[in-house]
């Protein structure tokens, strides 16, 4: 059962029912030491980028210039709680996230959306490239009004950049952010403490042009 891939998204009634208890995460970034938990500073707000593989996705944010902190969790789902093997079932509605949290005055939320962009395919509906389910699905999970608003234009923009190249239509989802649950220490900075780990994020050669 927990291997199965599933690409149909549960109605929120048949999902699993997950648990009270929160699942325990490191309490500093493996790679830069600030908090992992909030609350953070007053500095900084909070953008999260489903992009298929959490492990990759998250280091091209730590990467960046202005971004405080980050993690790997689970998002647009329904299970409270829910743990790694449960979200592969595809009964707790989430996909694989990265919470970004960073400074606006040192890197740009449109910045962050370059990165989304430009670094898998947001054609692919429920899966990126040979990963598949809707624990893969593309997402942006927004925080502030201007946020979500950028993001929808940024994703029309982004469009005709792919139509350009023949791609069919962005499937990307994009919603103000629910619930946003960690994922478990080990996934936390992976691909910090495993060098050679699985990452299936690279440039794909099509530029995000930006906002105007």
């Amino acid at each position: 059962m927990f291997g199965s891939k599933k690409t149909e998204i549960p109605a929120a009634e048949s999902a699993l029912p997950g648990r009270e208890e929160k699942v325990q995460v490191p309490e500093s970034h493996f790679v830069n030491g600030n908090p992992l938990q909030g609350p953070y500073r007053d500095d900084t707000e909070v953008a999260v980028f489903g992009m298929g593989c959490f492990w990759g996705a998250e280091r091209r944010f730590w990467q960046l210039p202005g971004v405080y902190t980050t993690s790997a969790g689970y998002a647009g789902g329904y299970t409270p709680n829910p743990t790694y093997e449960e979200v592969c079932t595809g009964r707790t509605g989430h996909t694989e996230v990265v919470m970004v949290v960073y400074r606006p005055a040192e890197v740009s939320f449109d910045e962050l959306l370059r990165v989304f962009w430009e670094t898998h395919d947001p054609t692919q509906g429920m899966q990126q490239g040979n990963d598949i389910g809707t624990q893969y699905r593309s997402a942006i999970y927004t925080t502030t009004d201007e946020q979500l608003d950028q993001a929808k234009r940024s994703r029309d923009v982004y469009q005709e950049v792919v139509s350009a190249e023949g791609f069919g239509p962005i499937t990307s989802e994009i919603a103000p952010l629910g619930d946003y649950y960690f994922a478990e220490d080990y996934h936390q900075q992976y691909l910090a403490k495993n060098p050679h780990g699985y990452d299936c994020h690279a440039n794909t050669g099509l530029a995000y042009p930006g906002l105007s």
